[in-house]
């Protein structure tokens, strides 16, 4: 390599890496501070673990179930394993809620300022055939006394709570998708150097799209509405695309617009409740730690049409 051209390569910006970019944006966040970043910190530092874990595929079932009585795989126990870990060793939240375990678990940092409710590992049934998986999140500053452990309302306190929240994409390329309220970012994971840097700063899912998701061997357990909205769909030549893990389907959506239903079924506790036309944000919280609800979300040209169908 000439003198030139590698001083040219010295010269080329790496770009912003994901703790710089808080920094830089402290002054629009109001909770961007540097609590908020070592928590973020300790979230992708479990997502990197969890990144390699899986190439160096730990793979199978455990012969477990987890509380929502799906089956785990390893990896499944891997990744909660790890994130707890890092948001325990990171030490700004007091506890963690993890779809793997029916309790809150206390981390021992009493005077943490957060929790944190996690999915470690969503579409985790799609491990073995190598299909885009991914971990979610919803970070909110506790209710609960400073000091002490935990409690359950810190968890429930409804969406609009949430001062941060995001996934992690395992994919083709490793992805950190995260908003504290003033828009989305996105991060890309750079294997070389070990870092997530800012690749989308400024996302914003297409008005229209071309694409529904669902799982449609679910049809005849769904309710009217939501048959009649998919038959609107296919009557209108949208396109299918499901994988089966609500990141991937999500991310795909994000981009390129389209909507993702997760609609009521007969077998949700409390899933009917929610007609369709309520904002998954102002969904009430109930006393259960593992509460589902129906989740339609997407363009917003699709997901007005669906909330007049439910309406109707």
């Amino acid at each position: 390599m000439s003198q030139t051209t590698t001083e040219n390569a010295l010269a080329t910006p790496v770009g912003i890496t994901l703790e710089r970019y808080i920094m830089r944006m402290q002054a629009e966040f109001p909770y961007a501070t540097g609590e908020l970043s070592q928590l973020l910190h300790d979230i992708t530092l479990a997502g990197k673990i969890v990144n390699r874990a899986g190439l160096l595929r730990i793979t199978g079932a455990m012969g477990e179930q987890n509380v929502q009585g799906e089956a785990q795989q390893k990896l499944d126990v891997e990744a909660n394993i790890r994130f707890i870990r890092a948001l325990t060793n990171g030490g700004e939240a007091c506890a963690v809620l993890s779809e793997e375990n029916e309790e809150i678990i206390q981390t021992g940092n009493d005077n943490g300022k957060y929790v944190v409710a996690i999915d470690p590992l969503d579409g985790s049934s799609n491990i073995d055939v190598n299909v885009s998986i991914g971990t979610i999140f919803g970070i909110y500053r506790r209710v609960s006394r400073i000091g002490g452990p935990a409690r359950k309302e810190d968890f429930l306190q409804g969406g609009r709570a949430q001062i941060a929240a995001g996934y992690i994409l395992y994919g083709s390329s490793t992805m950190l998708v995260n908003t504290t309220g003033h828009g989305v970012t996105g991060f890309t994971y750079e294997n070389a150097l070990g870092e997530f840097f800012l690749s989308h700063p400024d996302i914003k899912i297409p008005q229209h799209g071309p694409v529904f998701s669902c799982n449609e061997g679910n049809w005849f357990d769904y309710p009217e509405f939501v048959r009649t909205y998919l038959t609107t769909c296919k009557k209108r030549r949208l396109t299918a695309r499901y994988v089966g893990s609500l990141v991937a389907d999500y991310h795909r959506n994000l981009f390129t617009g389209g909507i993702y239903f997760y609609p009521p079924t007969v077998d949700k506790s409390g899933g009917m409740a929610v007609t369709g036309a309520d904002v998954v944000l102002d969904v009430p919280p109930t006393a259960d730690l593992h509460q589902r609800a129906p989740l339609f979300v997407g363009s917003a040209d699709l997901v007005k049409e669906l909330q007049a169908v439910a309406a109707a």
